[in-house]
């Protein structure tokens, strides 16, 4: 208690080097919760936004075609390479699979609805319609039907209608002024307009260069919504239209879209495999290989990225930590001085009985102090720093999902940080004038 009274005493006496001392730890301190607090947010935010959008538990398989599809791949008259109805029955035998989910691709396609809206075009894919809740899609309207012709427009696919006149004009205008951005201010906002599809009759379209082909009517039997963890102004962009595997075999007939080498088995472009635990995805997939089938999942990218965020995070800690080493020199100079200005204090101290821990443990308290007081501090910067981060974020990028928060547990780190290198910056001030001569400080002052 003397010694936390004295050192107080001099804390208050001297307000310009306390005030020194306590900005350059206050600013060290700072630093250190707000790297940590920054990489915390931005771990939790490529968690939810990024990472959980990966979908870790994947593992996705394509063909070994030559062109990537399965096309002329086979050998011998063997489907080696395709993804075939038997190699989808062996996948889903392997232990630890939850589900395969199996998706054919048609390709883009003009739309045109029966009161005369026309789509530029989306992406048709054949899948098993009633998977797609599995695979986390909302439904906003409607739902799966099990008739032949029944479609599931996106949020996306509901967006771009437009009538015939409107269409050809737009599409007129860009070609003879496309610098113009009135033009593409107009047609952007067309591209964005969402139209109520649900319950409509469309049709699809093939332009080959000498005719245009239609499909029979499709029936928009579901709507699925925004999926989750993205803004509608940007899901608009992904435009896909789901049918199942017999309305696909019919518009292809119909459209004449068959590629590739016949097949007595139905062939499809890639499978979602869904795995019960992350440990058996490299397992799995050293098995969907043997099986000559390409198989790929995320875990390398979610490795990636946690390899960069730690990075972020070493190098913004590294910067607290060197801030908080100059500032330990400005208490080491400053304890230094007032060691050689308080000789006669401390002479009198040996005089009266005090003896050489007494004296070092005063100065390591007094430094203590100084550190715990700039860390206190350290923690008001470090709020007032992380709000206007936030701030900045929200008004310059629109990341409203980025939040960076102090969390509890990061404050003792931050003290504890500073505290030490008040403490270490004491020891030499106080080896320094727990030696010193009591007698010839008195006669020097």
């Amino acid at each position: 208690m003397d010694s936390m009274r004295l050192a107080w005493g001099q804390i208050r006496r001297r307000k310009v080097v306390t005030a020194l001392c306590m900005t350059g730890i206050s600013i060290g301190c700072a630093a250190i919760i707000v790297a940590i607090s920054i990489g915390n947010g931005a771990q939790s935010y490529l968690e939810t936004e990024i990472i959980g959008g990966m979908k870790l538990d994947e593992i996705m398989v394509s063909p070994q075609g030559a062109n990537g599809s399965g096309e002329d791949s086979t050998v011998g008259g063997a489907e080696r390479g395709l993804i075939t109805d038997d190699k989808l029955q062996v996948i889903e035998s392997f232990q630890h699979v939850k589900s395969v989910i199996a998706t054919k691709q048609l390709g883009y396609l003009r739309a045109i609805s029966a009161d005369n809206l026309i789509h530029d075009g989306f992406n048709v894919v054949a899948v098993d319609l009633s998977n797609l809740k599995e695979q986390g899609m909302r439904f906003k309207e409607g739902g799966v039907l099990g008739q032949l012709g029944a479609v599931v427009l996106n949020y996306g696919a509901t967006t771009g209608w437009k009538d015939a006149e409107t269409s050809e004009r737009l599409r007129q205008m860009i070609n003879s002024d496309p610098n113009n951005p009135k033009i593409w201010e107009e047609f952007q906002m067309y591209e964005s307009t969402v139209s109520d599809m649900m319950g409509t009759n469309i049709q699809l379209e093939k332009m080959d260069l000498d005719s245009t082909l239609l499909s029979p009517q499709l029936y928009v039997g579901g709507v699925l919504d925004v999926p989750m963890g993205r803004e509608a102004q940007f899901a608009f962009y992904d435009r896909q239209a789901y049918i199942s595997f017999e309305t696909a075999e019919w518009l292809t007939d119909s459209l004449n879209l068959k590629q590739g080498t016949a097949s007595k088995q139905r062939i499809y472009d890639s499978l979602t495999v869904k795995v019960d635990d992350l440990q058996y995805i490299r397992p799995l997939e050293d098995l969907i290989s043997k099986l000559a089938l390409n198989a790929s999942d995320n875990l390398a990218m979610r490795d990636q990225i946690k390899s960069q965020l730690d990075t972020f995070k070493a190098i913004a800690l590294g910067v607290g930590i060197f801030i908080l080493l100059l500032a330990s020199i400005s208490i080491i100079v400053a304890m230094t001085m007032s060691t050689h200005q308080r000789r006669r204090q401390i002479g009198i101290m040996k005089v009266l009985g005090a003896n050489m821990p007494q004296i070092r443990n005063m100065f390591i308290v007094e430094a203590s102090l100084l550190g715990l007081l700039g860390g206190l501090l350290g923690i008001v910067f470090a709020y007032l720093i992380i709000n206007g981060l936030n701030s900045f974020i929200i008004a310059s990028a629109g990341m409203s999902g980025l939040q960076i928060a102090v969390t509890p547990e990061t404050l003792p780190i931050g003290i504890a940080f500073a505290v030490m290198t008040g403490i270490f910056s004491g020891i030499y001030p106080a080896i320094s004038a727990a030696r010193t001569n009591a007698l010839l400080a008195i006669k020097r002052d």
